[in-house]
């Protein structure tokens, strides 16, 4: 990486030789006679270090590095002054300079602070590239889809997760719910903080509310000791409820309280705690149903139903599952240690023609299943479960009733195309189109070629 200085000094010979000697060391440099000048650089946004005079006209060095620090807070500044401004430039260094050097200059230690400001700079970028990075993985990594309906779910996590809301997900088991819980929070502004999950399902009534709410030392048989609940551990943070859908009325009930007053008590406890949790709740069943049947509350879904994000079954996806599919080899083949480069035509056919009832989630395994198996470097039909491989009849092209004109056309373009071996010239003549319009609905539709 090539540093880009920038020197400023109403002094010619000063501002020169400066220069000529960064050159010399490799750096790229820039010159301004004040500081007038030396913003407008600035404002380019291309500079990685400062070193500027205090005294100069028309913006001085003080005023300079104050607009600076406002434009670029991490921007790393040295002031350039006589003894008689000493003063001037420790009030510098207090507005945020990087440090001060006085005049005649000692090259020597010029250059070491050059180096020490410009490493500095170069981690805090690296730091601030990684938290990017993390960020970027931590909402979005997971949650793989270009479907009009995960496009507008992305769209609604974004726009949803640096609020409080509460946010209910719903859908099939295996679609995805709890990575949509993980991009709430890790887009949130709680980020920093705990994302404490529950599964409730897989506990009794006695044990949710235990590990909710925690519990004070013998308020039940194997109570040994206190114990903090979830939404302690979770304050300040995000609580996700997965299958909320189980719970039963009284511990409904006590959620209900949670959501409305952000108070509750430990089990067999007085004291009575103040949280701050976010919750984010996902269920597979119709909770609405479920309210008509009264074994679920009307006041806890309205709770928790402030934002509903609805995520639709794989089988009402499908320009997905090639994704997915993809995602899943390369992660799977590097866990095992196995060099398998892709999938072939009939193997993806399969795929996109079975209807997933267990969704995502039945697609990862059934990859995994097949890299395990594959002896080649290619997953085919039959390295698939049974019941998958089956699927790959490229003979026929199956379309759901209500389907739109233009997803039909899509389908039968898609199929055409993958029957052919991706043949446009031979796929165009079977559609009875010119290759050109073949192109165009290819690029309209977003097939993948």
């Amino acid at each position: 990486m090539k540093f880009r200085l920038l020197v400023v000094d109403d002094e010619k010979n000063i501002r020169v030789g400066l220069g000529k000697v960064l050159e010399m060391e490799g750096y790229a440099v820039r010159l301004a006679s004040d500081g007038s000048e030396a913003l407008d650089i600035i404002k380019g946004g291309d500079i990685d270090l400062i070193i500027t005079d205090l005294k100069m006209p028309n913006l001085s060095g003080a005023e300079l590095l104050k607009r600076a620090i406002e434009l670029f807070p991490q921007l790393p500044v040295i002031i350039l002054t006589g003894h008689g401004t000493i003063e001037n430039a420790v009030q510098a260094m207090r507005d945020g300079a990087y440090d001060y050097l006085t005049k005649p200059i000692n090259m020597d230690h010029f250059m070491l602070l050059v180096k020490r400001a410009l490493s500095q700079r170069e981690l805090m970028m690296q730091h601030r590239t990684l938290l990017e990075e993390l960020e970027k993985r931590n909402q979005f990594a997971n949650i793989i889809g270009r479907s009009a309906s995960m496009k507008k779910i992305f769209e609604v996590v974004k726009q949803v997760a640096p609020t409080k809301a509460s946010v209910l997900i719903t859908g099939e088991s295996g679609v995805g719910k709890e990575m949509i819980a993980d991009a709430l929070h890790y887009s949130s502004p709680r980020r920093e903080k705990p994302l404490v999950k529950v599964h409730c399902a897989a506990l009794t009534e006695t044990l949710l509310e235990s590990e909710l709410f925690g519990h004070e030392k013998g308020s039940f048989t194997g109570a040994v000791m206190r114990k903090r609940g979830r939404f302690e551990l979770a304050n300040l943070g995000t609580l996700f409820l997965d299958e909320i859908g189980e719970i039963s009325q009284n511990v409904q009930l006590k959620l209900l309280r949670v959501l409305q007053q952000k108070t509750f008590e430990r089990v067999g406890g007085e004291e009575t705690l103040e949280v701050d949790v976010r919750v984010l709740a996902a269920t597979n069943r119709n909770l609405k149903e479920e309210i008509g049947r009264g074994s679920f509350r009307e006041d806890l879904y309205y709770r928790l139903n402030v934002v509903n994000i609805d995520i639709p079954p794989l089988r009402e996806r499908r320009e997905d599952v090639p994704l997915l599919a993809a995602a899943f080899l390369k992660e799977i083949s590097a866990e095992n240690n196995k060099q398998i480069s892709g999938i072939d035509s009939k193997a993806r056919t399969a795929l996109y023609n079975y209807s997933w009832p267990g969704n995502v989630r039945e697609l990862r395994n059934s990859i995994e299943s097949a890299v395990v198996l594959c002896k080649g470097v290619v997953i085919t039909p039959e390295d698939l479960p049974p019941g998958i491989g089956s699927a790959s009849d490229e003979s026929q092209i199956k379309l759901d009733v209500g389907l739109s004109l233009a997803d039909s056309e899509k389908e039968i373009i898609r199929s055409t195309l993958n029957q052919l071996n991706g043949n446009k010239t031979k796929t165009a003549e079977v559609l009875g189109i010119g290759r050109k319009t073949l192109h165009r609905k290819i690029q309209e539709y977003g097939i993948e070629e």
